[in-house]
């Protein structure tokens, strides 16, 4: 294991100790809609979000459950011998779906003998027990054990900046969703946006520290991208705001960590947008090189996930492996 995994909990690494084998996730693209585009809550939804909910890399939502999960089978075992999978139903709010077109999804889902679990994205405020009670329903009727994980988008703890973003929600509702979700023993999954133009190093920390306070089990960090066409794109083109520098993105990364629960699972350091439509994302700088940097910078400060974990009344060591 090289110096820079020790330095924090890495998702693949999690998954092959978990299931004793590499897992794969194949991501499903679903027709769908949310509360904050529909007018139930608002309009146009987050100022940041496209007309494709997340699911430029998917497949066309005009084919089936079945057929996106075969075809992406197909190609993880082709590539990489993959043999066992999780079904990612990624594009849009799934829980926000007719409670019958949700039920059957994630049957669809889950038929597949190699699917060992389900990563279902949603929003915080559309959490409701019909919809954990059909998952448990499905969990416990399984003829195999069945992981299953709620994605919430939260983005930033800031509820000022929740309300810039349009988000539709406030901080409230995220902790009422993890609430009611850990009545069911389902594992959580967060997306936090690290570079939003309204948050600093001080929101980065708190972060980390609410997520840590709640139990959290996995994060995904993602830095902002800025799609044609959408509010944020108007407001960038305007210069209403500027973009923190690379080196500052990669030191709230590195900041963030310091702060996290060691336990937690960190499932992306950072993320990408659809590269042919996109006015800014990443720096113009590779995914995969932001990444390197990071772990070089938690190298160079001899730094690690929790080392600054001494809020809760726990600390943690990097002698302790993760």
């Amino acid at each position: 294991m090289s110096e820079q995994i020790t330095r924090y909990r890495v998702y693949s690494t999690h998954l092959k100790q978990k299931f004793g084998q590499k897992i794969y996730k194949l991501p499903v693209n679903l027709p769908g809609n949310c509360p904050n585009r529909d007018g139930t809550l608002g309009q146009g939804g987050c100022i940041f979000c496209d007309e494709e909910g997340a699911g430029f890399q998917c497949l066309p939502n005009t084919l089936s459950v079945q057929q996106q999960l075969a075809a992406n089978k197909e190609f993880f075992k082709q590539r990489f011998k993959a043999q066992k999978f999780m079904a990612y139903l990624q594009s849009f709010t799934n829980t926000y779906l007719p409670l019958a077109q949700f039920q059957k999804n994630i049957t669809a889902a889950v038929a597949d003998p190699d699917i060992v679990g389900i990563s279902i994205s949603t929003r915080p405020d559309c959490i409701s027990n019909h919809y954990l009670d059909l998952l448990q329903n499905l969990k416990d009727a399984h003829p195999q054990p069945l992981a299953i994980n709620i994605e919430l988008g939260l983005q930033t703890v800031n509820y000022h900046t929740l309300r810039k973003i349009n988000r539709g929600h406030t901080l409230a509702e995220f902790i009422a969703a993890v609430q009611r979700i850990k009545q069911y023993n389902f594992e959580i999954c967060t997306h936090i946006i690290l570079n939003l133009p309204w948050d600093n190093l001080e929101d980065t920390i708190e972060n980390a520290k609410i997520l840590s306070a709640l139990g959290i089990h996995y994060v995904k960090l993602h830095s902002l991208y800025i799609v044609k066409n959408t509010v944020l794109a108007d407001m960038y083109q305007q210069g209403e705001f500027t973009i923190i520098s690379l080196d500052e993105y990669i030191n709230r990364v590195v900041t963030f960590l310091e702060y996290l629960d060691p336990g937690i699972v960190i499932q992306r350091l950072v993320g990408k947008g659809p590269p042919e439509n996109n006015l800014f994302c990443n720096w113009d700088t590779s995914w995969w090189i932001i990444k390197q940097q990071i772990e070089k910078k938690l190298v160079t400060l001899n730094t690690y996930q929790g080392k600054k974990f001494n809020y809760l009344n726990k600390q943690y060591s990097l002698n302790k492996q993760y």
